[in-house]
């Protein structure tokens, strides 16, 4: 598997040999699916929290007398048939979500990912980027990659060169190397590796 290497000025240099280990994995629907199902719900953030019996304001006396008022016996004020009692079965702020996925698994389907883009040519690669962080620049050269859809821009190192433009572009974002993952995978259409980036990934999935 090959991808054509860019420089700053948008003319192909030539093809790069891709690593046999991430980008020639036979891709895995249902694990992919997986790791994708795993990562949002993880980022799930529970907020919702009712207030139980024990939790609402307010003294636990009883209403009135246990007998001769006509009246059905009450324990409590704070009973959740009473007004401004407790909420019985109501969300709570403490639920747990969290899923669990082996880390081998994890990594083999970010590597299902990343191959399906790379067998469907859309894993490109920059040379270097030196320039100041207009986005009016950065946008230029997007354009003279032809570059129509979203795309990823994964970069080695946290440059306000490719950041600082990108946050102002609809249509692309720039995360590190170490941040790879399945949900930005499978939201943008193409994939912008910086020579440096790629080379990184390549040597941490070696060793």
């Amino acid at each position: 598997m090959k991808a054509p290497l860019y420089s700053q000025a948008g003319d192909k240099l030539k093809e790069i040999e891709l690593s046999k280990e991430i980008f020639e994995v036979p891709f895995n629907k249902d694990l992919v699916h997986q790791a994708l199902v795993y990562q949002l719900t993880n980022a799930r953030q529970v907020s919702g929290h009712t207030k139980t019996k024990g939790e609402v304001s307010g003294r636990n006396m009883k209403p009135y007398k246990q007998k001769h008022t006509g009246r059905a016996r009450q324990g409590s004020l704070r009973n959740p048939h009473m007004r401004g009692g407790g909420i019985v079965f109501g969300p709570n702020s403490e639920r747990n979500f969290k899923l669990k996925m082996p880390k081998k698994q994890r990594r083999k389907a970010l590597c299902c990912a990343l191959s399906e883009k790379a067998r469907e040519l859309k894993v490109l690669i920059l040379e270097k980027y030196e320039a100041e962080p207009k986005t009016k620049l950065f946008a230029e050269l997007l354009k003279k990659l032809d570059i129509k859809k979203d795309i990823l821009i994964v970069a080695e190192t946290k440059d306000k060169a490719i950041y600082m433009p990108t946050k102002n572009l609809k249509n692309a974002k720039t995360i590190l190397v170490n941040y790879l993952n399945i949900q930005d995978l499978q939201r943008f259409d193409t994939i912008l590796f910086l020579e440096s980036a790629l080379k990184k990934l390549e040597n941490e999935r070696n060793n």
